[in-house]
């Protein structure tokens, strides 16, 4: 086995294909910012390319958008601990799913904390909810201020950031109004939003759901079922065979609330920070 260095994002996706596409739904964050850095070079413009190879083919695989940490792909645990051994720049961290992320952290022999656990589901085809009063319709630049205001709740309160980076929530909310592949949608009740879900990093087949926030005077009246639901089916019925998120292991709630809706469990995945 070895470690390679693809020159660019075109032939890091053509190499590492199908080892990732083997198990899509896991590997549906990897993938979604590889087509991210594809298709909108300007939003991550420094980052890094891993695989390790094996006869030729990819057996593990890595990507990270500097300064945010490394992102895993599956892989035995003699390759994860290659590429553990052979990442030479400092890293903050680690997201993958498990068992090959522990590998990684293991291998890399530094301490690490698991700052978020979180459980990878798939959708295939959704179960309407009971509907609340309201409705659903696009965000637009006109709800920037609301949604930066929502981003900035959810990063602290789901994430665990206590002081978000300001530039960050808003590159990240202003690319879902002006892509065409990515997107906001708001629920409003007596013409207040109350409540939003985002989607986009596509992946061939699918695209992530998510964040999901309501703000917390708002919740339990089944808004953010419903607007899943909503911008789930949307998203299917343009095609895309799978809908992904991610839940907090923490909040049984939301956990229950996507399984209600037609999510299935895929994998845990763990972010871990080194120390």
């Amino acid at each position: 086995m070895e470690v390679v260095r693809p020159r660019s994002v075109e032939e890091w996706l053509d190499r590492a294909r199908p080892l990732l596409l083997a198990d899509e739904a896991r590997h549906n964050l990897i993938l979604g910012l590889a087509g991210t850095l594809r298709d909108h070079p300007e939003y991550y413009p420094d980052f890094g390319l891993w695989l390790v190879e094996a006869d030729g083919a990819a057996v593990a695989a890595a990507l990270r958008t500097r300064p945010h940490n490394l992102v895993l792909g599956r892989g035995p645990d003699r390759a994860v601990a290659l590429l553990a051994r052979s990442i030479e720049e400092e890293l903050p961290g680690v997201v993958g799913a498990v068992p090959e992320v522990d590998a990684f952290v293991t291998a890399a022999g530094r301490d690490a904390v698991a700052r978020v656990r979180q459980r990878i589901f798939a959708l295939r085809a959704v179960i309407a909810p009971p509907r609340p009063p309201g409705r659903a319709r696009p965000a637009t630049v006109a709800d920037r201020e609301l949604l930066l205001r929502w981003w900035r709740e959810f990063v602290v309160e789901a994430i665990g950031d206590e002081d978000p980076d300001p530039d960050g929530v808003a590159r990240n909310v202003d690319h879902r109004l002006g892509a065409r592949d990515a997107g906001i949608a708001l629920w409003e009740d007596e013409g207040r939003p109350v409540s939003a879900v985002g989607w986009g990093a596509p992946t061939p087949s699918g695209i992530r759901i998510g964040p999901v926030y309501t703000p917390p005077e708002a919740r339990g009246r089944g808004y953010a079922s419903a607007l899943t639901a909503h911008v789930s089916q949307e998203q299917l019925d343009r095609g895309r065979a799978f809908c992904f998120l991610y839940t907090d292991l923490a909040n049984p709630t939301s956990n229950k609330i996507y399984a209600a809706i037609g999510y299935e469990p895929v994998a845990d995945s763990i972010e871990y920070a080194f120390t």
